[in-house]
């Protein structure tokens, strides 16, 4: 790079004829270029920096995940449950690698399906760099986090793997590319014919990420049918506690913090003004109110889910205050960049709401979900999808997807209902689409009985029957009526004392 010092004396040199007024020039532009060189280089490193930071929390919600699941389930399954969130992100890394990625960004393609970066051939390439292939892999495989909760504590171990693979190599991949990339059908970003002149604004995968992983663990848990135990013979609910809230509540705020990179992260770069260049707002200031906004509407879920179970159950649950928290994230996550802060809080209260009825019809269709994924993530994401069509904001929707005047925006801030049915087209289509596709696939695992274990297999733990051994000692009281065969049970120690005659005194007894 030419060095950016200049002086007197360097143009003292150049002037010493007539003819040197083109080389004076040629000199100064040279400069300004190099300049300009400069700070186009550190514009790059700033955004590729920020968007592998992102990247980071992304990844490391795979822990909160991995805490969430442990703590969520009976602790004769733990060690299978932290194994197959391990796998959802080794197995997901070379599904998408070799796949996935290829399929959701490899542009130039058709709207349905990307074609070229297959193992990231040809690749970094002018649009895109290797921070942004670990961000969206980082969002692969929490989809694939989702449905691992929804199936926990009664699927094969080979099933985990077959199904983490095809949901992050192609099922998810190619929602992504109808949505993100900009060849997609449904994109916003797309340079034209716009569905409904708009797109569907799903900002950070309320759709895409969520409803895609929360979808398939419906079927999962469907064809698979709920634990042993889950109902009795009369049909009533019988709740099978996880083994640990303090693993669950440790889950929820790695979940949390993550989210800062999962929603905030997913403008891809923060050097970029909004308007004059050299004001003090820009997109920065974009990425703070989308932080603000996800913790309000998660806040919001909170404190209306702890509220409402109190009313209906009578008791405090700290188990349901995370669940509500992270349904409320889970909604806010497609509209957090284009709404107003006052507008997550009504997101989180209804979120905390629809959370709490997909349980209850659960609980009366006698659907088995250990984690509430489904419900959380399925339920909770689709909301967000609508929410963002009833309350986006004009000016945030002009700032986000920039270059077309007029684009629609929130039915409730008087932008008609355009982007609302945007958003309802999304919302079917990712049902469809993963029905048809995750489905058959968790099906045909059942037909072959690949899917679920053995009776056996679930009295006893995974742990112990698949796995070498439990992850920890443990006394699962509740497990007791499940043994075979007598069971000796603990005397205590009495106070009682041989009398003289060596009979037991009465007082003693």
């Amino acid at each position: 790079m030419a060095s950016l010092t200049c002086t007197a004396s360097d143009l003292a040199l150049l002037s010493s004829s007539s003819s040197n007024a083109t080389a004076i020039a040629s000199f100064l532009c040279g400069r300004f270029s190099s300049i300009s060189n400069q700070l186009s280089d550190a514009t790059h490193a700033i955004d590729n920096t920020y968007l592998l930071f992102s990247a980071y929390l992304v990844f490391a919600m795979q822990l909160g995940f991995a805490m969430l699941c442990a703590g969520s389930v009976r602790a004769k399954n733990t060690m299978n449950i932290m194994l197959t969130n391990v796998l959802d992100a080794a197995a997901g890394a070379l599904s998408y690698y070799l796949f996935g990625f290829a399929l959701a960004f490899g542009g130039p393609s058709n709207g349905f399906i990307g074609r070229h970066f297959f193992g990231l051939n040809d690749f970094p390439s002018p649009s895109a760099d290797y921070s942004f292939f670990l961000y969206q892999w980082a969002f692969a495989i929490a989809a694939a986090g989702i449905t691992s909760g929804s199936i926990a504590e009664r699927t094969q171990f080979v099933a985990y793997l077959i199904y983490s693979s095809f949901l992050t190599g192609f099922v998810y991949p190619v929602v992504s590319h109808w949505f993100w990339s900009g060849d997609g059908w449904a994109s916003p970003t797309r340079a034209d014919n716009l569905l409904f002149d708009s797109g569907v604004i799903d900002f950070a995968g309320s759709g895409v990420v969520h409803m895609v992983g929360g979808i398939a663990g419906l079927w999962g848990a469907l064809i698979e049918g709920p634990r042993i135990g889950r109902f009795d013979r009369a049909g009533r609910s019988v709740a099978l506690r996880g083994h640990s809230a303090s693993l669950v509540v440790l889950g929820t705020f790695l979940l949390w913090f993550g989210w800062y990179g999962f929603n905030p992260g997913s403008f891809l770069n923060i050097a970029k003004v909004y308007g004059t260049s050299g004001g003090y707002y820009g997109q920065w200031s974009a990425i703070g109110r989308t932080a603000i906004t996800t913790t309000l509407a998660g806040c919001t879920a909170a404190l209306t889910t702890l509220f409402s179970k109190r009313l209906l159950v009578g008791h405090w649950n700290v188990i349901d205050v995370c669940n509500g928290l992270l349904g409320g994230f889970a909604a806010i996550t497609s509209g957090c960049s284009v709404v107003e802060p006052w507008a997550a809080i009504i997101c989180g209260f209804v979120s905390a709401w629809v959370l709490i009825g997909f349980n209850i019809l659960a609980s009366k269709f006698k659907y088995d979900d250990p984690l509430e994924a489904a419900q959380l993530h399925g339920g909770c994401g689709a909301w967000g999808l609508l929410f963002t069509g009833l309350f986006a904001k004009k000016a945030y929707v002009n700032e986000v997807y920039p270059g077309r005047p007029g684009r629609p925006y929130g039915l409730f801030m008087g932008g008609g209902g355009k982007l609302l049915g945007a958003q309802i087209i999304q919302i079917l289509t990712i049902i469809g689409w993963v029905t048809a596709t995750m489905g058959p696939l968790f099906y045909g695992l059942h037909k072959m009985k690949l899917l679920r274990i053995s009776t056996e297999d679930e009295t006893q733990g995974m742990d112990l029957t698949r796995h070498g051994g439990f992850a920890y000692a443990y006394n699962d009281e509740e497990e007791f009526s499940m043994r075979p065969g007598m069971m000796m049970t603990k005397i205590e120690p009495t106070n009682i004392s041989p009398s003289s005659d060596g009979r037991r005194s009465p007082a003693n007894v």
